[in-house]
């Protein structure tokens, strides 16, 4: 079977709809080990959800022994694509699957055929109709606390715009957050909070191209993720722009790298922590698996703002151990 190893050649694999089941999925006996694992994320170019998979892999091997097969695969935010891959999960009869939806109503009928067939869903990153679990950043706090850096670094005056994402749980939330904070700071004012870069780096470059064209005065910069940002990054060096800044939410490695560059655009990024969200879901369909109580239904994993000044005292998510470098 195919491991994180393989994520080029899986992100091409598995390229169908019924009802959402109320009932929790079938346990498998108590002591039944841990074998196998099916993992459908939205974009293995996005190295948060390449740590997830990574995560989830660890976890697995630690508590089921290196021979649990590890499936993984990208929906590339395509609903029928990520129901066929449930649809397979099921066939090849995995213990569980981690999900991050591509659509969070659409893909409850797959949620449930998977319920059905006793294979526990946790949701993970984003929600899922009918999921057992969901795992998550807090990302409402994810959008505050990067907003209210932002609006308190233009000390409560300036223009704002927001590159938003996909209509996914996560996105929603994390500019709902932003919202929430700018509002508390009558001198900012909001150009824009439509323009949908995708969640990519071309889709940053591109809508942030626009964005200055259409509003030349910009000053403050709030994107969804990092490769948003990193590419609105780009946008503002091939523009000759140096009169605005950014702040996301990640805290990936690239973001890592950009905050230790003084003349950096980005210059604050709300971390995740994708290894802590996918070691929790491993953890928690295990219980699942063995009919154990899981409370509550709902997880969130508390973000933390990285800037320029505290950057040193964090390591990026592809570095061993927790993200907080000990004392």
């Amino acid at each position: 079977m195919p491991t994180v190893k393989h994520l080029a050649a899986l992100a091409a694999l598995l390229l169908c709809p019924l009802t959402q089941a109320q009932s929790p999925s079938a346990p498998l006996p108590a002591k039944t080990p841990l074998t196998s694992i099916g993992i459908s994320v939205s974009d293995l170019g996005n190295p948060y959800f390449v740590e997830i998979a990574r995560g989830a892999e660890r976890r697995a091997r630690e508590l089921g022994g290196d021979g649990v097969r590890v499936q993984v695969v990208s929906s590339a935010y395509d609903l029928a694509r990520q129901i066929r891959q449930i649809d397979h999960f099921i066939e090849a009869g995995v213990q569980m699957i981690l999900l991050s939806a591509a659509d969070r109503e659409g893909i409850a009928p797959a949620v449930a055929r998977a319920r059905k067939a006793g294979i526990p869903v946790i949701a993970v990153d984003v929600e899922a109709a009918g999921a057992d679990v969901t795992i998550t950043t807090d990302n409402r706090a994810a959008g505050t606390l990067a907003c209210d850096y932002l609006a308190r670094r233009m000390d409560g005056h300036g223009k704002v715009v927001i590159i938003n994402g996909p209509a996914v749980s996560s996105v929603i939330e994390r500019v709902e957050g932003c919202h929430e904070a700018l509002a508390g700071f009558a001198g900012i004012e909001l150009l824009s909070d439509t323009a949908n870069g995708g969640g990519a780096r071309e889709g940053g470059l591109e809508k942030m191209t626009a964005l200055m064209t259409a509003y030349p005065d910009i000053q403050g910069v709030f994107t969804i993720n990092d490769p948003s940002a990193l590419g609105a990054e780009q946008a503002a060096h091939q523009a000759g722009r140096n009169n605005f800044f950014i702040v996301s939410i990640d805290g990936s490695p690239a973001a890592f790298e950009q905050l230790r560059e003084q003349d950096s655009l980005l210059e604050a990024s709300a971390a995740q922590f994708p290894g802590r969200i996918a070691e929790r879901a491993v953890e928690t369909g295990l219980q699942l698996m063995h009919g154990e109580p899981v409370d509550p239904r709902r997880i969130l994993i508390a973000p933390e703002l990285i800037t320029r000044d505290n950057v040193g005292e964090y390591q990026s998510w592809n570095a061993p151990g927790e993200n907080m470098v000990p004392n």
